[in-house]
């Protein structure tokens, strides 16, 4: 029995795609074409099968085995509605599951189980962002999951894994499924936060060492990931909460307990998009100092250069004068003289700036580690 809470299963559509949309949906005109599998939990152990039309499905449901049904593509959804209501699922529970893009939501309706999250990956050049909207559907005996932009077979590794399995096992329970499928949504984050991180300490070192603008450009880019990244997963910290304290029939002991790593899998993944984040303001303040101590040195060149020339300029000055009574005017060695005498300032000039360190560049940073190193 469905025990929705007002306005629980209404559609909260984001304003735009969380980030860009990957091949799949761009070759289709942003809408994949639908394709349909299920998971038959036999007792000889799981089994898949294509589907081409509702009437197989009614005929899986006759038997009274679980089942999980995979809709890959979310383009048409008349027939993933026929398909459905084979499974007599209350079209109440589509349109969270079939507008896209959702917010993410995870939300106990007594008898059923709704989740919404975004699957994240990145295109050829790491600065650039792919999401695509995977959604899941918990009844008694039924599992449904629905893919916007899937890659081949949905789920690929689960379900090779389940098709191995000979028997029926605890682990084939579909609460546990869903928890798997979460599960994998989520660890697919942490190499590609990974990525982020090696990314930006090449950053963080360039900065110091030649500080240029296309640097910032590419910080500024990763921190726009971050943020969307921790945008999708800030929701789950507190509805994985709120789940667990609602004791969901539907979860047996052991999908509870994921669902509690799950909360400590999804704080993990806060703490370091905001450690990440930060990095890319230590980036920007890096770039700020190494420009500001590339001015100084520039301020500082001129400024010696200055001091060497101004006493030079003053000697020429002096014997630049017309006056008649000028004896170094009409000497044989006055040019030599003049000569000699601008010299010697400027050697003295130079020889005193360099006791000062003048001349030793602030810019230059010390040698440390290879620049193929990465942060740990």
């Amino acid at each position: 029995m469905l025990r929705p809470t007002p306005g629980a299963l209404r559609s909260y559509r984001l304003e735009e795609r969380p980030a860009a949309i990957p091949t799949q949906l761009y070759v289709h005109g942003g809408r994949q074409p639908s394709r349909f599998s299920v998971v038959v939990f036999e007792s000889e152990g799981p089994r898949l099968h294509s589907l081409r039309n509702p009437e197989e499905l009614s005929a899986l449901k006759t038997r009274g085995v679980p089942l999980w049904l995979r809709v890959m593509g979310l383009s048409d959804p008349r027939p993933i509605t026929a398909m459905l209501q084979a499974l007599e699922v209350p079209a109440m529970l589509l349109p969270p599951l079939l507008e896209v893009p959702q917010r993410p939501r995870v939300d106990s309706l007594g008898e059923a189980l709704l989740v919404v999250l975004h699957r994240f990956s990145f295109a050829h050049d790491p600065a650039h962002l792919l999401s695509s909207q995977v959604g899941a559907l918990l009844l008694p005996g039924l599992l449904v999951s629905f893919e916007e932009a899937p890659v081949g077979e949905a789920f690929p590794a689960l379900t090779d894994w389940l098709e191995s399995q000979v028997g029926a096992t605890d682990l084939r329970d579909l609460d546990d499924i869903l928890h798997f499928l979460v599960d994998e949504i989520l660890d697919e984050l942490f190499p590609m936060l990974e990525l982020i991180a090696n990314r930006l300490c090449d950053l963080e070192e360039a900065a110091l060492r030649d500080p240029r603008p296309k640097l910032l450009k590419r910080t500024f880019q990763h921190r726009s990931n971050l943020l969307t990244i921790r945008g999708q997963i800030w929701p789950l910290r507190h509805q994985i909460r709120v789940l667990l304290r609602q004791r969901q029939e539907l979860l047996g002991r052991e999908a509870t307990a994921g669902f509690q790593d799950m909360g400590e899998l999804v704080d993990l993944l806060f703490e370091n998009c905001e450690l990440l984040r930060n990095q890319c303001d230590a980036i920007t303040q890096s770039y700020a100092a190494s420009v500001g101590n590339r001015m100084n040195q520039v301020m500082k060149t001129l400024t010696i250069l200055t001091s060497i020339f101004a006493p030079l300029t003053f000697i020429g000055g002096v014997y630049g004068m017309n006056f008649e009574h000028m004896p170094e005017l009409h000497w044989r060695y006055g040019y030599a003289y003049a000569m000699a005498l601008m010299a010697l300032v400027a050697l003295i000039q130079v020889y005193w700036l360099w006791r000062r360190q003048w001349f030793e560049d602030w810019t230059t940073p010390a040698e440390g580690p290879s620049p193929h190193r990465r942060c740990r």
